[in-house]
């Protein structure tokens, strides 16, 4: 059998942000990975590092004074060059679809969710008749566990988790190859985290015609390790590691000390924080960014570490040395 393409191809993709003053914030620098058909990807990571900047670019939705290099190819499409009318007819929620950070900005405030969810599902999927419409309305909801009572509610009468899983309804609906979840499980108690989640990886399971893959961005590594397939960290607007989510939950590990760190940071684990605090984008170190707060921090990480091995580093955990920490 030949091997489909990947979904989403992304190749030294790199954000920078002018600033008044003349500098440049280097929010992403040289991304490299797939995404491959039935895949889950989870890209983890402190707050600013440039996760959701990532998202951003792939969408179109970055900010005036931000210039992109690489390439972020769905299929035929190079998603950074492509010009607004494409993205906003061809891409947005017919391609990619999204589950935003802040959902509530997301929503219209002056329509109920029942409007919006029927209105997607007649632009998307073609479905009409008011009878049709509502169906398939409660059932996207049904999907996300968004209670049938509160769809003629408006955004502004709904909690932070109750519009969250508005937002992933939303996105559910049609058959986007890619899906974009950028912290879909903010705001959601653990049960309904896992019920996301599970329900995130069965439609990228769903066994039909249509391939289709996941790109989580996550703070949530419980949540990340029951759905990914692989996990990228990033750090300081750079991968530092790319590995499979079975090494990098299980044995041998993740291999750079701050993929060490953030799991050592879980209360099921050493429980132990990682000292000190991220740089400033608009500040990097000539070297590795994380040598200040690296316990394995040497000279050498003075120069910036290539991406081989799966890990950015200079000195990265030995795979012998590796052991689940967990009690």
């Amino acid at each position: 059998m030949t091997e489909r393409p990947p979904v989403l191809s992304v190749r030294g993709l790199s954000v920078r942000f002018l600033v008044p003053d003349g500098g440049r914030i280097a929010a992403v620098t040289d991304a490299h990975f797939d995404v491959a058909p039935g895949e889950c990807l989870a890209l983890i990571g402190e707050s600013g590092c440039g996760k959701s900047v990532l998202a951003s670019a792939l969408l179109g939705l970055l900010p005036a004074n931000a210039q992109t290099a690489g390439h972020a190819r769905l299929g035929d499409l190079d998603l950074l060059t492509a010009d607004e009318r494409t993205l906003a007819r061809t891409v947005r929620g017919r391609r990619i679809g999204l589950i935003p950070q802040s959902p509530a900005a997301h929503l219209t405030p002056v329509r109920t969710i029942r409007s919006q969810m029927e209105e997607t599902v007649a632009e998307l999927t073609g479905v009409r008749g008011r009878a049709a419409l509502r169906a398939a309305a409660e059932q996207a909801a049904a999907r996300a566990a968004f209670p049938t009572d509160h769809l003629d509610r408006h955004p502004h009468e709904l909690s932070g988790g109750l519009a969250q899983r508005a937002a992933t309804a939303l996105a559910l609906i049609g058959d986007a190859p890619l899906l974009l979840a950028d912290e879909p499980t903010t705001g959601l108690d653990r049960d309904l985290v896992d019920h996301t989640v599970d329900e995130l990886r069965r439609h990228v399971d769903a066994d039909d015609e249509h391939a289709r893959a996941l790109l989580m961005i996550t703070h949530d590594l419980t949540a990340a390790e029951r759905i990914a397939d692989r996990v990228a960290v990033m750090y300081a607007g750079r991968i530092v590691e790319l590995t499979d989510a079975e090494t990098f939950f299980g044995n041998p590990g993740p291999r750079h000390p701050y993929s060490r760190g953030l799991l050592n940071a879980l209360p099921d684990r050493a429980f132990t924080p990682i000292p000190g605090m991220p740089p400033e984008l608009g500040a990097l170190p000539e070297g590795c960014p994380f040598a200040p707060r690296c316990d394995r921090a040497t000279a050498t990480c003075a120069t910036l570490p290539p991406l081989t091995a799966s890990a950015a580093c200079h000195h990265p955990l030995p795979v012998e040395a590796l052991e689940d920490v967990r009690a």
